[in-house]
């Protein structure tokens, strides 16, 4: 885990947070947890969970106060709770509801942005109990999980039955269900089939004051009603709690193929995805790669044959049951027409499974570099990608930081990785300086600040920026009609 000696700053030009306890926050401020409520409340707890399933060990706690971004937690929780029903879930809502108790649920804790970080005097809700997959559908290719499967997990169990979960974050090792959820998470197969949101068919959530409710029913089509699923998918825990999901699955695809590409500039790399793009020849994957983060990988993974020198690298790959060979020899000829210095063919799953090793480890990479990152995860039109590059390059040489470049080419979601010194005070304030100016150059490039990380407490200084009063006005009465009091999440997302 990263970290730096203080939270990283707002964005320049948006205004200062509100108060934990301002008009409209929704946050509980923490002097206003009174011992006597906290005291309450963990009986309420104790009464209504097994024992374990409540811990306030310091030690624990300590340890699932923050998640893997460079961003600390705001304060000391008051307890993990380790629910693994949907009952006990919401039992721990009404509780924490009754005493205007701040909840913060959790995942596996590989977010990046610090939605799953600690705020004083909270009740971080784990999900590691709920693991169950409930039904794995073939007819109606759905799966029915609670939140705590591990994404590697669901995978594996859908593939046995011959079906295919498409979301694919570099995490999916670690990273569950509902924390993918709870941030829309994307990864690298979004260029061809989107991200989560796009295969959650249906959420049973329970909402701020323990209610339980089903957001839609599980079919394909459904359209009556607002979207609460979709609204629901992408709020980081501040609207409700997820216990289960139903989300859609596809046939399995065919056989992972595809190349990967060199070039002498990312300029010509650049100009090779969108030619790739353009092609009949959609590929389920297209990530790029710039020098410095192939330096930091080879020095991380030397198996993996990463070249050395290249100024940056294309991987390119079909899952295509049919014309699958088409496609890899099409790749070829376009990178190779683009100004290739090489081009690797890999008809061998096993190869590419090295090369996505290796594409996987990025932010490990990284921060070995200096000990500490920010993983930044900006998306602009792809037709600013030179620009966003460029940019990138000028914030790195005035800040004397390495930032090293990679991610999904095919949508325009990119991630800046931002390597420093986490014991060099002076580092530290570069790297808060060359966040702030990444965050506003995606914003001006037409861009958002967060393509699939989300906005946790390290991206709400940026938000006015982006979105503008209106809209976020809207966005926090909406909250307050989920959430009264406040209590779900608070100080992240809005």
């Amino acid at each position: 885990m990263s970290a730096t000696t203080r939270p990283v700053d707002p964005a320049p030009g948006t205004p200062d947070e509100p108060a934990a306890d301002a008009p409209g926050s929704g946050a509980p401020a923490a002097d206003a947890l009174a011992a006597d409520a906290l005291a309450a409340v963990l009986a309420d707890l104790r009464a209504a969970l097994p024992g374990d399933a409540v811990v306030t060990d310091p030690a624990v706690l300590a340890g699932r106060a923050q998640d893997g971004s460079a961003t600390p937690p705001t304060g000391r929780p008051l307890a993990l709770v380790e629910p693994s029903t949907t009952a006990e879930v919401s039992a721990v809502l009404r509780a924490a509801h009754a005493h205007r108790v701040p909840v913060v649920p959790q995942g596996a804790l590989s977010g990046l942005a610090g939605g799953a970080n600690a705020v004083p005097g909270a009740i971080l809700l784990s999900t590691a109990r709920m693991t169950a997959i409930r039904r794995i559908d073939p007819v109606d290719q759905v799966a029915v999980v609670q939140p705590g499967v591990v994404t590697r997990d669901l995978v594996d169990a859908v593939a046995a039955r011959g079906l295919f979960y498409p979301p694919d974050p570099a995490s999916y090792a670690q990273s569950t269900i509902g924390g993918n959820i709870a941030t829309n998470a994307g990864g690298m197969r979004c260029v061809k089939y989107g991200v989560a949101r796009d295969f959650v068919r249906a959420l049973e959530v329970v909402l701020a004051d323990g209610t339980v409710v089903r957001t839609s029913p599980p079919t394909v089509k459904a359209v009556a009603g607002l979207d609460l699923t979709g609204l629901v998918v992408g709020s980081e825990g501040t609207l409700a709690v997820v216990t289960e999901a139903t989300l859609g699955l596809l046939p399995a695809p065919g056989p992972d193929r595809g190349v990967s590409a060199t070039f002498g500039s990312v300029a010509d790399a650049l100009e090779a995805a969108n030619a790739i793009i353009a092609s009949p020849h959609r590929p389920s994957t297209l990530e790029l790669l710039d020098d410095v983060v192939l330096a930091a990988l080879a020095a991380h993974d030397p198996e993996a044959g990463l070249p050395v020198g290249a100024r940056a690298m294309l991987l390119v790959i079909t899952d295509e049951e049919v014309g699958g060979r088409e496609d890899v020899a099409a790749y070829e000829e376009l990178t190779r027409a683009h100004g290739a210095l090489t081009v690797d063919v890999a008809h061998d799953p096993e190869r590419l499974h090295v090369l996505m090793r290796a594409r996987r480890a990025f932010n490990q990479a990284m921060r070995a570099v200096r000990g500490g990152s920010i993983n930044e995860d900006v998306a602009v039109p792809r037709t600013r990608l030179p620009e966003l590059l460029e940019r990138l390059a000028d914030i790195s040489a005035q800040t004397g930081l390495p930032i090293g470049t990679g991610g999904h080419v095919g949508d325009g979601n990119l991630h800046p990785v931002i390597a420093f010194d986490p014991a060099d005070s002076a580092q530290v304030d570069a790297a808060a300086e060359a966040h702030r100016r990444i965050l506003g150059l995606a914003v001006e490039l037409g861009g958002t600040v967060t393509g699939e990380h989300g906005i946790g407490t390290e991206k709400r200084g940026a938000l006015a920026g982006e979105l503008g009063e209106p809209v976020l006005s809207i966005q926090r009465e909406i909250k307050r009609v989920f959430d009264p009091r406040g209590i779900l999440n608070p100080g992240k997302k809005l």
